[in-house]
């Protein structure tokens, strides 16, 4: 087995429960890693063998620049989605921030993180 990891994978956004976050938007990180078989791929250096992180990427700013109001919802369309498209991921732990938070203080950021198994 193996993992992939996407660390910091930076969005502009409009999550959020208040008005002001639908219109003005806010900066997002996202750290993705993926438990899947590596041994194959490590060996026949294919692309097709492996899990693109590509494609991973790819779903996590596509469902990103989706409005939700939680960001656990965020999360779980993006490891829904993971697990709908690729067959070979048997975990996924996800961690979604918003940087610099409106919440009335000096906050860096606020996260949610996810884990799932695939079923």
């Amino acid at each position: 087995m193996g993992i992939i990891k996407l660390q910091n994978i930076r969005c502009y956004s409009f999550h959020g429960c208040l008005e002001e976050e639908a219109r003005i938007g806010s900066d997002y990180r996202v750290d993705l890693e993926i438990k899947t078989d590596l041994r194959k791929s490590s060996i026949t250096d294919d692309l097709a063998d492996t899990v693109d992180y590509v494609h991973l990427n790819h779903i996590v700013v596509e469902e990103m620049n989706i409005r939700s109001k939680l960001l656990e919802q965020v999360g779980h369309r993006i490891i829904t989605r993971i697990f709908h498209e690729l067959a070979a991921v048997s975990r996924i732990k996800l961690a979604v921030s918003k940087l610099n938070p409106p919440i009335g203080g000096d906050v860096e950021a606020v996260t949610v993180e996810l884990e799932e198994f695939r079923n």
